[in-house]
């Protein structure tokens, strides 16, 4: 094995190390959350990333995503992910999906290609297809929750969506997926409040809102943009990334 993982092969194992190395994660939305979550994959040695997305990075994401700089405002997010990928681990195999995931464009992936997936995107209906659809494939799943507008990432735990609780998006969920039969789904959610963000910021934004967890990119012109910080979508990506590990090694 490469000398870059010999630290995580310490505590992990030379077997596990293999398993990785022969693992395939997909993970959708390399934002805040999911922007950590691929970086901590590919440190950890993950043979093969798949990376669905497709926003270019802005200048107000450079508070929280770790893709976001000024030399790469205007780049699609994907493009920009892949580079780093395979900047750390050269290795690497990296499918780029240059797509907004929808119910529509579900089609274009086979769910039994992959070991693990990630779920980092925006709207309702977007993630319930992907639970959907890797439940069909028998694929595990991980999801996150709402991260927008919340301060403490101490708060932030892995659980089963039937156990969660104050969380908006996970109330929804947790409807919609007992309608479906989905009997269990570990996600990461926090029980924190949400902070209502400033009225005058967000009038001052001059960033097209993107969808909220409860809303479609149709309607988003009425709402206001979530607040984030750095060190919010940063922990709930590395959280999911430790289960994604964790799980692939057992």
């Amino acid at each position: 094995m490469s000398e870059q993982f010999v630290r995580t092969e310490l505590l992990l194992g030379t077997e596990a190390i293999e398993k990785l190395n022969n693992s395939r994660v997909i993970v959708f939305g390399v934002g805040g959350v999911g922007g950590f979550a691929v970086e901590a994959l590919a440190r950890t040695g993950v043979g093969t990333i798949d990376i669905v997305d497709d926003d270019r990075v802005s200048v107000s994401n450079i508070n929280r995503q770790i893709i976001a700089t000024h030399s790469t405002v205007g780049q699609y997010k994907v493009e920009v992910m892949r580079k780093r990928i395979l900047d750390i681990n050269p290795n690497c195999t990296v499918n780029v999906h240059q797509c907004f995931y929808t119910p529509e464009t579900a089609p274009n992936f086979n769910f039994s290609d992959y070991d693990y997936v990630v779920d980092a995107i925006d709207t309702v209906t977007g993630k319930i297809e992907l639970v959907m659809r890797a439940n069909e494939a028998g694929t595990p799943i991980i999801c996150s929750m709402g991260a927008g507008n919340k301060l403490d990432p101490t708060q932030f735990e892995v659980t089963d969506i039937y156990k969660t609780s104050v969380c908006p998006l996970a109330k929804v969920m947790r409807k919609e997926l007992k309608a479906r039969g989905i009997k269990k789904l570990k996600v990461v959610y926090s029980k924190e409040q949400p902070v209502k963000p400033s009225q005058d910021e967000a009038i001052k934004s001059k960033e097209k809102p993107a969808a909220t967890p409860l809303e479609t990119r149709s309607n988003t012109a009425k709402r206001q943009t979530p607040g984030s910080t750095a060190f919010v979508p940063s922990v709930v990506g590395l959280i999911i990334a430790s289960q994604v590990v964790s799980d692939l090694i057992k």
